[in-house]
């Protein structure tokens, strides 16, 4: 039976972010003041009221504060009783007066802390909480849980077995609209449930071997265009990111936005196999009775309340299913397999365009094609490198857990650049008598499809004219599970002359990065791989070189342990091109004449390179 799941996750915050200068304003800090911890109270109360009036359950994420609150613990053994909600616990939530006694910090983000201070505030939580309940908790979460934080919780406490582990793209987007303040930066990851690696959290487990033993699920479910070209924190299913994001009529008060998003979550199950999914994640700090986001309390509180009878209302039609986490975590594992890939072909219902971007993901990795540049790749993240990527104090990496691209359009320019050089994207180009014309400058539309394994995506038809030909050309795209690859077809449909040839480049500009910054692209090499093999050692040199039949163009980039390649269906001229200072990018791509009717594939493959 096609189902839509919601998971609906409150915490009881007993110092909520930013509350305290809220609250305290005109006074010395003080996370201990009476006033923060009885409102916080209170409004995790409203907030459970509010979700069980419309019949629907929750899972309570403890946060260590509250296990020291007595009636924040009978609270939740009260409603575990009375309505099935889970007592779970958040890694959130850690600054108290308890906490910055015993670990002298203010530090408040658990994938930042130290290795050794990471288990030792585990241990402190989880036996604090069963201390508490008398059981340890199935699910837990945070912003984001790196791998070895999740393996260590895995090991010493096994029952855990459901965890919020990443926000989506929560990245230099986001922490640029915070004034460069909001040090979480984990751009990459999934949008929608996935079983994590041992080896990187952002990265799906490919088999048993590498499964992590947990099911993660998202901070938030965003709106999976404007988060990805805008800020993330103001386009969520969370009512109040859509009241940050001022997105609500300001005089009746209603906010039509939220409900189109979350039926668009609810459309999802036509790309996964009658599965969708969507969530809430939510505390007090949300509800302040001073509000929020030029919103007063009246509009936050009737903007959780609206929220909720929503989902209430859905599920009374029979249209959802409510379940806690590790409910959810139990379900996943039955549904999924996997190799089985996350899809969703997602389409603008903010700004009135008709913008559409297909994602997917995969063991392998991330993709997005976007079909206002002719079904261009403006994103691409290779998971099959499997990257160990460890994050904290003492690592290479304190605050930065992204997972690295080898294209981003909003970081690495993509087609429309300012000025010289190329940004990362993966298209074609078409050459007549001179004249050249980028796909990308083609805007079309997707049609989802499933054979078997693979997923198809069949683009509307672009018309290119050139000065005395037009050609009518079809784009394809075949993502095939397991395979870690992308087909890319392309088929001459039509030529106002049937005699002309015109020159098909498939191309890919790539570099790799986490932020806007350039890397070091030295140690890079490409090859043109076949009979009479080329090689180029990334030097910033702006050099060249192809082969007439080559097997395989290539780059091996071992900052990230990834090997990129482009193969081709029928015999074509391979190249490659290093780029130059301010243009540091690679180039990877086959040239072929092509006639009417003609059909030419190129394959995107990924592997590690160890």
């Amino acid at each position: 039976m096609d189902k839509f799941i919601v998971n609906i996750i409150h915490r009881p915050e007993m110092v909520p972010e930013y509350a305290e200068k809220v609250t305290g304003q005109g006074k010395t800090e003080d996370i201990g003041r009476k006033a923060l911890l009885t409102e916080s109270l209170d409004i995790f109360k409203t907030q459970q009221e509010i979700a069980h009036k419309n019949g629907l359950k929750t899972t309570i994420q403890m946060t260590y504060a509250s296990l020291f609150n007595d009636e924040a613990v009978e609270l939740a053994k009260a409603d575990h009783e009375k309505y099935g909600d889970e007592i779970a616990l958040s890694l959130l939530g850690l600054p108290c007066k308890e906490f910055r006694e015993k670990y002298n910090t203010k530090d408040f983000c658990i994938w930042m802390f130290s290795m050794e201070d990471k288990k030792e505030i585990v241990n402190d939580v989880f036996e604090k909480f069963y201390d508490r309940f008398g059981f340890y908790p199935e699910s837990t979460g945070s912003y984001y849980m790196d791998a070895e934080l999740t393996n260590y919780i895995k090991e010493k406490y096994p029952m855990v077995k459901c965890a919020v582990a990443t926000c989506w793209e929560e990245g230099p987007k986001a922490y640029h609209t915070c004034n460069n303040s909001w040090y979480t930066l984990f751009d990459g990851g999934p949008w929608a449930p996935w079983i994590p690696s041992k080896q990187n959290t952002h990265a799906p487990a490919a088999n048993k071997e590498e499964d992590s033993g947990i099911v993660a699920i998202p901070h938030l479910s965003r709106d999976l265009i404007a988060c990805y070209d805008g800020n993330g924190s103001n386009f969520g299913t969370h009512p109040q990111n859509v009241l940050r994001g001022m997105i609500y009529d300001s005089e009746t008060w209603e906010y039509p936005y939220l409900y189109n998003l979350i039926d668009q979550y609810r459309s999802l199950e036509k790309y996964n196999n009658g599965y969708a999914y969507n969530m809430m994640f939510v505390g007090p700090g949300w509800m302040n009775k001073m509000g929020r986001w030029e919103a007063p309390y009246e509009l936050l509180k009737k903007s959780y309340e609206d929220g909720c009878a929503y989902y209430g209302k859905l599920k009374k039609e029979g249209k959802l299913v409510d379940m806690t986490m590790s409910e959810f975590a139990d379900y996943y594992r039955e549904k999924k397999t996997y190799t089985e890939p996350e899809c969703a072909l997602w389409r603008d219902i903010l700004y009135g365009s008709d913008k559409q971007l297909f994602w997917y993901c995969d063991p392998y990795m991330r993709a997005c094609v976007n079909m206002d540049q002719g079904g261009a790749i403006v994103d691409l993240r290779p998971y099959a490198a499997k990257l160990k990527w460890e994050v904290g104090i003492g690592t290479k990496h304190v605050q930065d857990a992204s997972y690295p691209f080898l294209i981003q359009e909003k970081y690495r320019a993509g087609y429309f650049t300012h000025y010289a050089g190329e940004g990362t994207v993966r298209s074609a180009k078409l050459t007549y008598q001179g004249e050249e014309v980028d796909l990308c400058l083609c805007r079309t539309k997707a049609h989802f499809s499933q054979e078997g394994k693979t997923r198809i995506l069949t683009l509307d038809p672009v018309e290119i004219e050139f000065a005395d030909l037009m050609v009518t050309l079809q784009t394809k795209e075949y993502f095939e599970e397991g395979s870690s690859n992308i087909k890319i077809e392309r088929t001459i449909l039509n030529m106002s002359n049937p005699d002309a040839k015109v020159e098909l480049n498939e191309y890919m500009v790539a570099c790799y990065g986490t932020t806007e910054y350039p890397e070091d692209m030295t140690g890079i090499t490409l090859k043109c791989e076949g009979n009479d093999e080329k090689t180029i050692s990334y030097e910033y040199k702006c050099r060249e070189a192809s082969l007439d039949g080559a097997d395989a163009v290539s780059a091996v980039i071992p900052a990230i342990e990834t090997k990129v390649s482009l193969t081709a269906s029928a015999k074509a001229e391979g190249y490659i091109k290093e780029g130059y200072a301010f243009s540091p990018m690679f180039t990877l791509g086959y040239k072929k004449e092509i006639s009417n009717k003609e059909v030419f594939a190129t394959w995107l493959n990924l592997e590690k390179a160890n």
